[in-house]
């Protein structure tokens, strides 16, 4: 078959379009965020080190989530039946 172009449709165009203003939008809603936090006091370097910790609750978190899924497929029940068992709110 010949080869196919790399050319987006018309369609895939426009929402490429559509997501590079969404992503735009977003940019420019954090930079004002920062800024918000900036004139409140905090420092870039306190930033930095929040969001780092964010980043890493989240691998914990993904970690447990994990486990919990496989030990609920080894048990056959699903992952919100043993969040009683270990004393997990539903919101974790």
């Amino acid at each position: 078959p010949p080869p196919r172009s790399c050319q987006p449709s018309g369609a895939s165009e426009e929402a490429l379009r559509n997501e590079i203003e969404e992503l735009k939008q977003k940019n420019l809603a954090l930079d004002q965020e920062i800024a918000q936090l900036l004139s409140e006091g905090y420092s870039l370097e306190e930033l930095e080190k929040h969001i780092s910790l964010l980043h890493e609750y989240n691998d914990i978190k993904d970690a447990g989530q994990m486990l919990l899924g496989k030990l609920a497929v080894i048990r056959g029940v699903t992952t919100k039946q043993l969040y009683p068992e270990y004393n997990l709110e539903l919101s974790d």
